[in-house]
């Protein structure tokens, strides 16, 4: 039996999302609950749009919220010459090919499918031809041999079986004409690389997962368990966007929600345990596990945040609140007059009984 090991793998372009903490929280429980590791992978080869700030925001938001990883940071950037020799490697057994499609061609295939109101899938032209036939002038781009015939089945650990015809699933690109990996080429590389054992990630990506198992199966790599998680979902029942309204970590600290009290809102939002509502750090660890993890999308309630952070207001040790309370007047509202600690550390006891938050 393999050490179970699981990841969280955001882009740095933007501050971390309440989706993806929940996400990263889920693989870090599942591997604690397991005596195994949890890693987090920063997948930053969006050069354009990553940058060192969204990383260190989302490393301090996970600590924050008391989620560590173990080990370094693994920055996928640093490992692209591996993802580009498996591309290589796909090459030699046939499992891949050189794509000659000029962008133009590709643009022409994409309005064709526009105008027949058909999603657009690339019609495999290089597939088979002889590179004989190449145009001199074109770079061309690697493409993955994705199966034409059949169905494949993924054994989710949420879902259940999920069935796709294999001819929906395009022979999608895995080297760019410039010579760098895409998405679905370097997470499958990395997983495997990592020794990862579970994927536990939102369900917006099963169609990935379709295409990095054929890669595992392309490579003859053992393939980990996959867990696919709803989505969480706007009050209104619309999919959470990074645009929407307290969609970030900093969301709820600027307004006084503790992490104790977010954390469990999180745990509980898609998961459940009998009829227990509120779970300590070693409870949460304790009783983890992928069966109690709904198939229906949460929806996210700010109402519920803050009657779990009234909660633990009302419940926690006094100078513990005390100690936060000081900490949150320092980081968001410039400091707290030395004389008055006395004062409001005695006033504690009826404060915490009229506030829902710090603030």
């Amino acid at each position: 039996m393999k050490k179970v090991a699981t990841r969280f793998a955001p882009s740095p372009t933007g501050p971390l999302h309440i989706g993806g903490v929940r996400t990263a929280l889920f693989n870090w429980l599942y591997s604690k609950n397991q005596n195994g590791n949890f890693y987090l992978r920063i997948e930053d080869t969006d050069k354009e749009r990553s940058k060192e700030e969204y990383k260190n925001q989302i490393i301090k938001s996970l600590q924050w919220i008391g989620i560590n990883h173990d080990g370094a940071e693994y920055i996928q950037s640093q490992k692209i010459d591996n993802h580009i020799k498996v591309a290589n490697e796909l090459l030699k057994k046939g499992s891949a090919y050189r794509c000659y499609c000029s962008t133009e061609e590709i643009e022409s295939q994409k309005k064709r499918a526009k105008q027949k109101k058909i999603p657009y899938v690339y019609d495999r032209k290089w597939r088979d031809k002889n590179e004989n036939e190449a145009p001199k002038d074109v770079k061309p781009v690697i493409r993955f041999k994705s199966k034409i015939d059949g169905t494949s089945i993924l054994k989710d650990k949420v879902q259940g079986n999920v069935e796709i015809e294999n001819n929906t699933i395009e022979d999608f690109v895995i080297l760019r004409n410039d010579g760098t990996p895409t998405y679905n080429l370097s997470a499958a590389v990395d997983d495997h690389q990592m020794n990862m054992t579970h994927i536990i990630r939102g369900d917006d990506h099963k169609i990935n997962t379709f295409k990095q198992i054929q890669i595992y199966e392309a490579m003859e790599w053992a393939l980990p368990t996959f867990a696919h998680i709803p989505l969480i979902h706007t009050i209104e029942g619309k999919k959470l966007s990074k645009r929407d309204k307290a969609s970030t970590l900093e969301d709820y600290s600027k307004i006084g929600i503790m992490p104790d009290a977010l954390r469990n809102y999180l745990l509980r939002l898609g998961w459940s345990y009998e009829d227990k509502e509120i779970f300590t750090l070693d409870e949460s660890v304790k009783y983890f596990n992928l069966e109690g993890i709904g198939k229906s999308p949460s929806k996210l309630d700010l109402s519920r945040i803050l009657s779990m952070n009234e909660h633990y207001i009302k419940s926690i040790d006094e100078n513990e609140l005390f100690n936060q309370l000081i900490n949150y007047c320092e980081i968001f509202k410039n400091k707290i007059i030395e004389e008055k600690k006395d004062k409001i550390k005695k006033s504690l006891s009826f404060l915490k009984n009229k506030a829902k938050t710090l603030e």
